[in-house]
């Protein structure tokens, strides 16, 4: 799949229907592989940490989960056709693997959550096993075992940047699932315990505002740095590339 550099990453430039595409070969293929989505945030992080920069770059497959990620790419001059976002990317494999027979794996979130999402996409797709995304550093192995041992074809992780990324990487080989896919605060939608924002609002680039609304206290710091630094990133990067140089002929006459 085509890839373009974009603020340190290589970004996929690739629509919904060709990375599902992808993901489906992935499966028939049976080699572990993680998938991973960049936003303004994400992209803010890897800046100031290698260790995530490398696992995301490694990744065969980057797609542009915010719609900022998309604008700053043609503002630079990478067309990025859409945003790929990791909801909604789960939900088409969701419906495909109730299609194919895929096996799914539930991983993150709080008990409750989780539980009432594993219920309801059981009446759809094989959910082959579940656990919530709270567990101690001596029960991690056995966390493993048991996705492991359950013949997902899908896992989907819902822990928050970077720990999802930072630990599935490790871990992929022993994991043994064909595609490990991070999805965030996905589980919370899913499930009904929280609202999305609006279509419209999601086509604007404004669906962080509305995720504001429902917690201002908790983000409004973390919108503003990450915003700020973003912008920051894509300037810098404008102003460091080189102009087109000298006057045209008759620009002086």
């Amino acid at each position: 799949m085509k890839q373009s550099a974009l603020l340190g990453t290589a970004v996929s430039i690739a629509t919904m229907d060709e990375t599902l595409e992808w993901a489906a070969e992935v499966i028939q293929l049976r080699v572990p592989t993680q998938h991973v989505v960049v936003n303004a945030a994400k992209l803010v992080m890897m800046a100031r940490d290698a260790g995530l920069r490398e696992i995301v770059n490694g990744c065969p497959v980057v797609n542009a989960d915010g719609q900022s990620v998309v604008w700053a790419g043609r503002l630079l001059g990478v067309r990025v056709p859409e945003r790929v976002t990791g909801i909604d990317l789960m939900v088409r494999l969701l419906e495909r693997g109730g299609a194919e027979g895929w096996r799914i794996y539930l991983l993150g979130a709080q008990h409750d959550v989780v539980a009432k999402l594993a219920g309801r996409l059981s009446k759809h797709v094989t959910i082959v096993g579940w656990r919530d995304g709270y567990w101690a550093k001596d029960e991690d192995d056995n966390v493993v075992e048991a996705i492991s041992g359950s013949g997902a074809d899908i896992l989907f992780v819902a822990l928050p940047s970077p720990w999802k990324e930072e630990w599935i990487a490790p871990r992929l080989q022993r994991l043994g699932v064909p595609l490990c896919v991070g999805v965030g605060g996905s589980f919370d939608v899913l499930a009904g315990v929280r609202r999305r924002a609006p279509t419209w609002m999601q086509r604007s680039g404004l669906e962080w505002l509305f995720r504001w609304s429902q917690e201002p206290r908790r983000l409004t710091w973390r919108y503003a740095k990450t915003n700020v630094l973003f912008a920051a990133m894509v300037g810098k990067e404008l102003l460091s590339r080189p102009r087109s140089g000298g006057m045209r002929d008759g620009s002086n006459r």
